[in-house]
């Protein structure tokens, strides 16, 4: 057995996000800065693993009254929570070749919560960057319900309604790049 570790490249990785603002306009927003590790077990893909860390405050969305509002206790609490973390507890389907899909299940922990989420995942390729090095790229959407971790600040609206919608559709785009191959004694 042997397996690939690959170190996410953070000038080359987006985690960003997308929320209902007033129920029908989408505010978007992303993480600017983030560290993570992919291991690949060569032999057996199902034995692969997945680690994130995400600066919380480093949330932006083009605003900064709304970024200040995001960053305290009534939203992410950056103070006493400053780490939005991903494990993987599980990846199924295969990445042998650009475009082969897979999940990658795992625990999100935000703001001391910790919840299941299934990723849906996309291999993108892989290949020889201009540095020496080898790059592989992968996408993942997955939609949550952010009262499951404790966010659950809202105004109701006199039209009827929320201001801030309770799904928060996420999509990553990674791009790795390859470490060293470990061959298991």
């Amino acid at each position: 057995m042997s397996t690939t570790s690959w170190e996410l490249d953070p000038a080359h990785t987006q985690v960003e996000f997308a929320v209902k603002h007033m129920m029908f306009t989408k505010v978007r927003g992303q993480f600017k800065d983030l560290s993570g590790t992919i291991t690949v077990d060569d032999d057996d893909p199902s034995n692969s693993s997945v680690e994130v860390e995400i600066d919380a405050a480093s949330i932006d969305t083009g605003v900064e009254d709304r970024d200040n509002h995001l960053r305290s206790e009534d939203f992410l609490w950056v103070e006493e929570y400053p780490t939005i973390a991903f494990r993987s507890t599980e990846v199924e389907g295969a990445t042998a070749a650009p475009g082969d899909e897979f999940q990658v299940t795992g625990e999100l922990t935000i703001r001391g919560e910790t919840r299941e989420v299934v990723l849906e995942a996309v291999y993108e390729g892989a290949g020889p960057d201009p540095w020496g090095g080898e790059r592989a790229g992968f996408t993942a959407t997955a939609t949550i319900d952010r009262r499951d971790w404790g966010l659950e600040w809202n105004k109701a609206l006199e039209a009827g309604g929320i201001l801030v919608g309770n799904d928060v559709e996420m999509e990553l785009s990674a791009q790795a790049v390859k470490q060293e191959e470990e061959a298991a004694v």
